[in-house]
């Protein structure tokens, strides 16, 4: 399972929390019994940090946690990183559509400390549905998805909401949801604008999967824009 986390920050003060998390806070928080999967900034907001990060189970999330936020690194350094933020309560607790879904990174893969951020541009589209209906979820990961497996690039992962209680209660996540949302890499930006057309001009998606999705939502769907920071896993 993974925490889609969204951080809206102080005036100016993103690149300062990324310095000091991919320096301070990736290996450790692994040591603790964690992945941290992805580190963004948010391209449509510029006060904006996004983060990923796994586990296998609640249990080990509570026990990754506790030992984290217990332990000497936050207490070094967390009120620094805390001063840069005005919300970090934003998050999404997720698991994967179905075992074909996770995200697979390697942690022996990732940049060292001062790597440059990777040319690259991640998506993540975000679709909420009323709590409790499976219908708008199954017509991703029954329709939506297979089309998107036919096409190039396959996307990275597929979630939807962990109903799971908070193992963690100190820190809050987001309740009452039922999302689905579907991550994919490109190149760049210009590439998942055509990545996009191409599958909306599908006939299947077209006639019969967007509508049937549209019917079941509660909102239009909402895609983050985001560049991959230095050492993220997920670029």
């Amino acid at each position: 399972m993974i925490e889609l986390r969204q951080y809206t920050l102080r005036s100016g003060r993103r690149d300062e929390l990324i310095e000091l998390f991919d320096r301070e806070f990736v290996e450790t928080q692994e040591e603790a019994g964690m992945i941290v999967l992805g580190q963004f900034r948010d391209l449509d907001d510029p006060d904006r940090f996004v983060w990923l990060r796994g586990f296998r189970d609640m249990a080990v999330r509570h026990d990754a946690l506790t030992a984290f936020y217990g332990g000497p690194v936050w207490a070094e350094h967390g009120p620094q990183a805390n001063a840069t933020m005005i919300d970090s309560d934003d998050v999404l607790l997720l698991r994967p559509l179905s075992d074909a879904n996770e995200l697979a990174v390697l942690p022996s893969k990732r940049p060292q400390v001062g790597a440059p951020a990777p040319e690259r541009f991640v998506s993540a589209t975000v679709w909420s549905f009323p709590p409790g209906r499976h219908d708008g979820i199954d017509l991703i990961r029954d329709g939506l998805l297979p089309v998107l497996h036919k096409t190039e690039p396959v996307p990275l992962a597929a979630f939807t909401t962990e109903t799971a209680p908070n193992t963690f209660p100190r820190l809050p996540i987001r309740t009452g949801e039922n999302i689905a949302a579907i991550f994919t890499s490109y190149p760049d930006e210009a590439a998942h604008r055509r990545h996009l057309a191409h599958v909306q001009a599908h006939p299947l998606v077209r006639e019969e999967i967007l509508p049937g999705i549209e019917r079941e939502q509660t909102t239009a769907p909402r895609t983050l824009r985001l560049a991959p920071t230095g050492r993220s896993l997920v670029s």
